[in-house]
């Protein structure tokens, strides 16, 4: 069975990034709000963000409040945010799969790929 999940890791202070909100859109012609969640002590969310029959084909996109994540951790930095929503729009073309989608952040980078 497919399914979509997440996991954050706060690569500034080498941990997993905990109580970072997420939001999971549908991009169709539109942008539908699907799930809105926090990762949990351990970068990740409680359960798959979709999973089974809920789980279609198309295009979807992350978001992640990592601004306001590393705000609440005391991290100074400029205003405005050089790192603040990270906004990943990826594809799904094999909805029977296991879509991992990872992300690596600091107050100055991020990065992504697929993982398994």
């Amino acid at each position: 069975m497919g399914r979509l999940t997440t996991h954050v890791l706060d690569t500034s202070h080498g941990k997993p990034g905990a109580g970072i909100r997420v939001e999971l859109w549908r991009v169709d012609g539109e942008r539908r709000l699907l799930r809105d969640v926090q990762t949990n002590h351990d970068g990740r969310c409680d359960t798959p963000l979709l999973e089974g029959e809920a789980f279609v084909a198309g295009e979807y996109e992350l978001v992640f409040h990592a601004g306001d994540y590393f705000a609440a951790q005391g991290v100074e930095v400029p205003s405005p945010r050089f790192v603040d929503r990270v906004v990943l729009r990826f594809g799904v073309a094999e909805p029977s799969q296991h879509y991992h989608v990872p992300l690596l952040v600091s107050p100055w980078s991020f990065s992504t790929y697929r993982g398994s």
